[in-house]
């Protein structure tokens, strides 16, 4: 029975698979040498003019914007700033050579096939690109989970002769010897990390991003998550770049601007024990020519299959019909700095959500993924001592892969014996012996003296981090349901709108662990209802949601794959209201709460490891800073306690699962969520 369960699903999902075409097996059959001289020839869009790097640079700094820019900076001379601004395009600017390009290619195409079994693209995605180049100015957006992402789309791009982008890249790749000069001649164009209130370097950088996107010479790739995500989960949108390429439609310099979600999928991230242990507070290597160097072990392991998925592209000018009234731009000089209005920013905030959660969609879910979900609801020493049983992991395994396909999840399952190679695959994370699934705590072989407590738990950590960044590749598939899930078990109702307010409320506390579209609530809740009901879980009528008797597992799955989240937001609440200071910055904020988890996991009164993660703790102070219980001046954050209070007693609620009867009173405005609310608790 779990052979024909195992074919009949494949066969489902093996229908999304066929598009997916395996880009190295090709690369494997011909020489590096060939393949990096092989004739290029990019079809460009169509109204780009004939222009060098030279030309770029020229046309950013005799721009009429940037000549006023300068002149309002008063506190030099003219002809001091404008040498300024001249030093600062050319630390910036790239240089795009196609002799680097090619050079490039070798290297790459090399690494990728030793770190990499396969690498699939969906070959209608790239057709539908390479239409789109030759129509209007392209922006690809990729979602950000690995340095290799850097790399790969202008590989493909190459490979199937289609224009090479020019990539926003972080200044310190620039500082690296030989290797930042090889990367701004392959395309890249590096941004300082923190600008500020530095005027000047503002108004280069965004002339530049507009002079690029106003004239097509080539299309812009940037990643609109603003960093690589730590966690592998969608990162809430970074606004600034995103604003500098729609511009020039805002103000009618283009007639429309094409946008490409690209959604890279791994099987193996190359540093995902770099990433867990960032999350514990050890700095990040800094990025060095040495320290490339260094890391070339890395191609002596297995990383699997990596996926890129184009995704449809969106018209600029289809996706802002009806949302924006560009007329405001014709009433002073198009060359002229103009602040956008609310209307504007609040359409440059939904296209920017509505990219990630196309990059969402766009991902394919690996078995392992699903594996880590389940493992991770396990208590922490069955993982760490007793193990799993394998026979009951893999049934709970193709149980869930169902339900995935219920949710309309995208799922890359290539063969009947694809659990036992994906465990292997993440041999640095678990181990299968005798029938058990166990986790990995390996620690420094070098080191003679025993761990203390306190090092036992960070140890662990950092392999359960490991173990959660694969589940949340799978999250977005769950969070709606699981959110209507977890409001079905506290509120005890079933009446629609109660259970549609509490769903509110806890989209709006986790809007940073998530990505949920502006102004979608009511959509996102339906969804959730339809997905619960397609599985069976729950029953819909016009004023009711009514639970079954055979979605019991699945609403007890999806509530407990939420938990964590609400153990560590409601422990930080905690320790926001009973710790003295009122007024704290962020370096003090973040030793303090995993001290403070350190001890509770060590007494045992705390079972969530992710409350550990920076990444969660700066998402929480930002979810109170939305909901004004926080506020931040410069670099220090100031608490009102009450709030904080009041929020996480109903957390508290979910928490310690005590019946409660909650009613929530929302108000909402154009540009705030208001939430009253009275809690009645009852035993």
């Amino acid at each position: 029975e779990l052979k024909q369960n195992v074919y009949s699903i494949k066969n489902v999902v093996l229908k999304d698979e066929e598009e997916f075409t395996d880009i190295l097996e090709e690369r494997r059959c011909t020489t590096d040498l060939g393949y990096a001289l092989r004739t290029f020839n990019p079809q460009p869009y169509k109204g780009a003019p004939s222009s060098s790097t030279s030309d770029l640079k020229k046309a950013v700094l005799e721009s009429q914007y940037l000549r006023y820019i300068i002149a309002l900076e008063t506190g030099s001379s003219v002809e001091k700033v404008r040498q300024e601004a001249r030093g600062i395009l050319e630390e910036m600017s790239h240089n795009l050579q196609l002799g680097f390009i090619r050079l490039m290619a070798y290297t790459v195409n090399k690494v990728f096939k030793r770190l990499f079994r396969s690498i699939y693209v969906n070959m209608e995605g790239l057709n539908m690109l390479q239409q789109a180049i030759q129509e209007s100015p392209v922006i690809l957006m990729p979602n950000h989970r690995s340095y290799v992402d850097f790399l790969i789309v202008s590989f493909i791009l190459f490979t199937y002769d289609i224009p090479i982008p020019v990539i926003a890249a972080g200044i310190p790749l620039a500082s690296m010897k030989v290797v930042g000069e090889i990367l701004r001649r392959s395309g890249a164009f590096f941004i300082r990390r923190a600008i500020g209130s530095d005027k000047l370097y503002w108004a280069v950088l965004s002339e530049y991003v507009r002079t690029i996107v106003r004239t097509g010479c080539a299309p812009l790739e940037f990643y609109v998550e603003g960093f690589r995500s730590r966690t592998l989960k969608s990162v809430v949108p970074k606004l600034g770049m995103m604003d500098m390429v729609l511009e020039p439609y805002f103000k009618g310099e283009v007639f429309d601007i094409t946008l490409v979600p690209i959604s890279i999928s791994y099987d193996r991230v190359v540093e995902e024990s770099l990433l867990a242990l960032e999350l514990l507070g050890v700095p990040k290597p800094k990025e060095s020519t040495t320290g490339l160097f260094k890391a070339s072990r890395v191609l002596q392991e297995d990383y699997g299959c990596m996926h890129v998925n184009f995704g449809r592209p969106l018209s600029v000018r289809q996706l802002c019909e009806g949302k924006i009234n560009r007329s405001e731009y014709n009433l002073i000089p198009r060359d002229l700095p103009q602040r956008p209005s609310t209307e504007i920013q609040d359409c440059v905030n939904w296209v920017a959500h509505l990219i990630v959660r196309t990059q969402e969609e766009g991902s394919l879910i690996s078995p392992w993924s699903l594996m880590a979900c389940l493992l991770l609801q396990a208590p922490i020493t069955t993982l760490t001592e007793e193990g799993l049983q394998w026979h009951g992991l893999t049934e709970k395994t193709l149980w869930l892969r169902k339900l995935v396909l219920d949710f309309r999840g995208r799922l890359n399952w290539p063969d009947s014996d694809v659990m036992s190679s994906t465990v292997a695959l993440h041999h640095s994370i678990v181990h299968h012996k005798a029938g058990r699934v166990c986790l990995v705590q390996d620690g420094d072989p070098a080191s003679q003296d025993p761990l203390s407590p306190e090092e036992g738990v960070m140890r662990t950590a950092a392999a359960v981090l490991m173990l959660v960044s694969y589940r949340n590749q799978a999250l977005h598939v769950f969070v709606r349901p699981g959110i209507l899930a977890t409001a079905i078990h506290i509120t005890k109702s079933t009446q629609k709108d109660e259970l549609f307010s509490f769903f509110c409320f806890l989209r709006d506390v986790f809007a940073n662990e998530f990505i949920f579209i502006p102004g979608r609530a009511s959509q996102d809740f339906d969804e959730a209802c339809s997905l619960l009901q397609k599985c069976g879980a729950v029953h819909m009528s016009e004023q009711e949601v009514t639970v079954l008797e055979t979605g019991l597992e699945v609403l007890s799955f999806l509530q407990k794959l939420l938990q964590p989240f609400l153990d560590s937001y409601q422990l930080i609440f905690r320790y926001l209201c009973e710790n003295g200071a009122h007024v704290f910055t962020e370096k003090q904020f973040l030793p303090a709460v995993q001290n403070l988890a350190t001890k509770l996991i060590l007494s045992g009164d705390l079972h969530t490891f992710e409350v550990l993660s920076s990444d969660t703790q700066k998402n929480v102070l930002s979810a109170l800073r939305r909901l004004e219980a926080v506020t931040k001046l410069r670099n220090e954050y100031k608490v009102n306690k009450a709030a904080v209070r009041r929020t996480g007693d109903i957390l508290c609620k979910i928490i310690c699962d005590i019946p409660v009867k909650i009613k929530l009173l929302f108000c909402v405005r154009l540009e705030n969520f208001v939430l009253f609310f009275t809690l009645l608790s009852l035993k």
